[in-house]
């Protein structure tokens, strides 16, 4: 497909001005013309995440540089390649090579603005995605699956034999982690909201599903462990649940902050760690992305536990609209939602 036959604009869920839920509306925007580095992909499903929200808002931390309305929102998505790259010099790269971009082949992407009908991305945002693998199961486990296993491998290496607590562990995010440390034979203790959440995760790999606003979740893991606590903690929450993972990790154990979905931890002095000798990191998966090399591994490494069933996600699907768009927001900000919520674009 030439650049010439694509329509001049296109249709995409956005917002004209930041704001709240009734900000997100239907929007026709000029279809995008891709820089001589980028790919130009027509989307076929994207991916919401939790910081759909505040780039809907205008409260994304200044560490985001953001576009200004009018926009599309989403940042993640899959679809099909209908441009390549221009740029002769990269064209001879070999991490550009390593790819094997073509016309016509399936890419998951990362870029802001996924939810419209084409978005074009730097071509390291652009992953191919092998025959084997959906384009929708791709859209799914791109940023989740990347985050899950880049996480527990690096911030902490989960192992046989471990015990480690995961919060929110029915969410998108939980439900990846669940079970992939399962697969490699660590106990995983989750906390959730609701018990049709906690059976859904235990049938994705969590052996002990905690109720946090109807059980003492403390009290609940020592009891788990015989007082001893995890050896590793995975929390997402951040505000609400820093000081209860001080009671429950164990001697030398390590803690993973990895999001703040209650509000960034408040300030705390490094010495509360010395009664246990406890390890503290704050991690982000996007590190791993920032070389091709190691990014392309990685993200093999999920479509292959994709492809033969180690990681299944569970999706739930809305519409291509402004109702869509704001009820994939609403369900992700009440803590209903369970696994991962996408956008069927085409």
């Amino acid at each position: 497909m030439s650049l010439d036959s694509l329509p001049s604009t296109m249709r995409a869920i956005g917002i004209k001005k930041y704001g709240d839920l009734d900000a997100i509306e239907q929007l026709e925007l000029p279809t995008p013309k891709p820089k001589p580095n980028e790919v130009l992909v027509k989307v076929e499903y994207g991916g919401v995440n939790w910081m759909d929200g505040p780039f809907r808002s205008g409260t994304i931390p200044a560490a985001f540089p953001i576009a200004s309305p009018p926009k599309a929102l989403g940042m993640e998505a899959a679809g099909t390649i209908v441009a390549l790259p221009t740029d002769e010099g990269l064209l001879s790269n070999g991490d550009y090579k390593a790819r094997g971009f073509r016309l016509g082949g399936k890419v998951a992407i990362w870029g802001e603005g996924a939810f419209s009908e084409y978005i074009s991305v730097p071509w390291m945002h652009a992953v191919p995605i092998p025959n084997d693998v959906s384009t929708r199961d791709a859209a799914a486990s791109m940023v989740q699956g990347f985050s899950a296993l880049t996480l527990m491998s690096e911030a902490y290496n989960v192992q046989q034999g471990d015990c480690v607590l995961v919060h929110t562990v029915a969410g998108g995010l939980g439900l990846c982690f669940a079970q992939l440390m399962a697969a490699r034979g660590a106990t995983v203790i989750g906390t959730t909201s609701m018990p049709e959440k906690a059976e859904i995760a235990k049938a994705h790999g969590a052996a002990h599903v905690i109720l946090y606003n109807q059980e003492d979740v403390v009290k609940r893991v020592l009891e788990l462990t015989d007082g001893k606590g995890v050896d590793a903690i995975f929390d997402a929450v951040g505000k609400d649940t820093f000081e209860s993972d001080l009671k429950m990790i164990k001697k030398r154990g390590t803690i993973v902050a990895m999001g703040m979905t209650s509000g960034p931890i408040p300030p705390f002095e490094l010495h509360r760690f010395v009664e246990r000798n406890v390890k503290f990191t704050y991690a982000t998966s996007m590190l791993y992305d920032e070389d091709p090399k190691e990014a392309l591994k990685w993200y093999n490494e999920v479509w292959r536990l994709v492809a033969n069933g180690t990681l299944k996600m569970r999706i739930h699907e809305y519409p291509f609209t402004a109702e869509g768009v704001k009820a994939s927001q609403e369900e992700m900000a009440s803590r209903k939602s369970v696994g991962k919520l996408l956008i069927k674009v085409a």
